[in-house]
């Protein structure tokens, strides 16, 4: 992602998640709310909304839950969803922020350094494909503590 961001032309960048747990054909609800001039940065959501959601793991959506609550304190934000790997954001906000993180850490960096800049930010409902660790997901407790270090480093601390 890091190199992408730095050789974008296009005046918009979607992020998506490599593994298509979140769907290609929905990219115009995140393109939407740029397009019309409203939004700077759009993240997905797969908590709200009518679409489509494969029920899976109660922990990750408790942990998510968790984390979510402690970033939107850190950042004064109301996301529902900060681990949604499906995101929109124009050009120039990309060309304004420096990620450094990896894996899951990306998630809480990048969405803590976007509120940062004091932008529009948006929030869209997409359906959601997930995978179980039988289909190849990757995602474990680790993560979820990287997640939390994340957050207290450029959250609370503003890094």
């Amino acid at each position: 992602m890091r190199t992408g961001f730095q050789k974008v032309t296009a005046p918009v960048v979607i992020i998506q998640d490599a593994d298509l747990e979140y769907d290609p054909g929905e990219y115009h609800l995140l393109l939407r709310p740029i397009l019309a001039g409203k939004a700077d940065a759009v993240f997905s959501s797969r908590l709200i909304g009518s679409g489509a959601h494969r029920v899976l793991f109660f922990w990750h959506y408790l942990a998510n839950k968790f984390l979510t609550t402690l970033l939107n304190a850190a950042t004064n934000l109301n996301l529902t969803d900060m681990e949604a790997c499906y995101k929109a954001f124009r050009r120039e906000v990309l060309q304004q922020i420096t990620l450094k993180e990896n894996r899951f850490g990306l998630e809480p960096e990048i969405t803590a350094k976007v509120a940062r800049l004091h932008l529009r930010i948006y929030e869209v409902a997409v359906s959601y494909d997930g995978r179980t660790y039988a289909d190849g997901k990757k995602i474990n407790w680790r993560d979820g503590v990287s997640a939390l270090r994340c957050i207290l480093k450029y959250g609370f601390l503003g890094m």
